[in-house]
């Protein structure tokens, strides 16, 4: 949790395919988050899919597993896990020994899914998402909370099942959500859930400014706010025209692939800004590409319009390689975030 003149910075990946052979594919994606570990990156965060080269892990908590034994400081997690493609108890037990065996570093996502479509393909129906998330979530609080799980629901039965494991970290490990609309901020207060919002400016600061009065009011400290943050797509290189270069191949394979099966089910996602479009992605913000120098400038200006005090950097996306989204992270950790850091604390001294 942070406070409001403190910008921190994670790591958001979809585990995109880029082409290159899965086994190294995952390695080069491993390599990476030792990287993030060692440059002094918070957390990476990835995202569950399934059935669409948007997600080549779909395992979560596998995927993780191998992040937790490979990284020391580094805190990780899904963002999100699918409640409603997950058994709530057998999703509670892989928490707690994900939590466990990471010494306490995991960071637990919840959701209901974006996408209809891979819901489908595993049985479950779309229209009844919502209910079956709220409910899947009541059951892992309960769980996090007792050592016996009762729980008599719509779509859940529990009777005294006993409880043997239990997280790191306790009562759980942080909450993370995706948050469209101010609507559903009483609810993250009441959970003190860190938040991720991607949408226009106008909006995310809506968000922003009301989740700060929300917690003031509620009684909470400035100083343990929780996280609020937004996903870029991030390229940094030695000059604007090579970043812009780079940027543009990598973000037209990841579109590729994020529409893939709205395209093959001739559909539109709802409530999305991303298109094939690469130039109006980046005019709206969504693309950080450029120098050290340029990329500063642009964080700086989200931060400014949008109140945000995490950002989510994706390094990793579409067919760049290893080495491209390497150099990007650690031009990224050591001219940009020293920097920030300064601006952050000049703030403060002037407040």
């Amino acid at each position: 949790m942070f406070s409001r003149a403190s910008m921190k910075f994670g790591v958001y990946d979809h585990i995109d395919k880029s082409g290159a052979p899965l086994s190294q594919f995952y390695e080069d994606r491993l390599r990476l988050a030792e990287a993030y570990d060692r440059l002094g990156y918070r957390a990476l965060h990835t995202a569950e899919h399934h059935a669409t080269p948007l997600g080549m892990s779909p395992a979560a908590s596998v995927f993780h597993s191998a992040v937790a034994q490979r990284t020391k400081r580094l805190r990780f997690g899904p963002l999100v896990y699918t409640l409603n493609l997950y058994h709530p108890l057998r999703l509670y037990e892989e928490i707690c020994q994900l939590d466990q065996m990471g010494n306490g570093r995991l960071e637990m996502g919840v959701g209901r899914g974006i996408s209809p479509f891979e819901l489908r393909y595993f049985g479950a129906d779309p229209e009844l998402g919502q209910p079956m998330y709220v409910e899947a979530f009541e059951v892992l609080m309960k769980a996090f909370a007792n050592d016996t799980l009762d729980h008599q629901g719509r779509f859940y039965q529990f009777k005294e099942v006993p409880l043997e494991l239990k997280p790191k970290q306790q009562p759980h490990p942080p909450i993370w959500y995706g948050i469209g609309n101010p609507e559903s901020i009483p609810w993250c207060v009441s959970h003190k859930v860190n938040l991720v919002a991607n949408g226009a400016a106008e909006m995310v600061r809506k968000i922003t400014d009301g989740y700060r009065a929300s917690w003031a009011a509620a009684g909470h400290a400035e100083d343990d706010l929780p996280c609020m943050g937004s996903t870029r797509h991030m390229v940094l290189a030695p000059t604007d025209a090579e970043a812009m270069q780079i940027a543009k191949r990598g973000y037209l394979r990841w579109a590729s692939s994020y529409l893939h099966l709205f395209k093959k089910n001739n559909a539109q996602p709802r409530f999305s800004m991303y298109t094939e479009d690469f130039e109006a992605a980046h005019k709206a913000g969504l693309i950080f590409a450029g120098t050290p120098d340029t990329v500063l400038r642009q964080v700086r200006q989200m931060e400014q319009e949008t109140g945000l005090n995490y950002l989510l950097c994706r390094f990793a996306f579409g067919d760049l390689s290893f080495e491209e989204s390497l150099r990007s992270t650690e031009l990224f950790a050591r001219e940009v975030m020293p920097a920030m850091n300064e601006h952050s604390n000049d703030a403060v001294a002037l407040a």
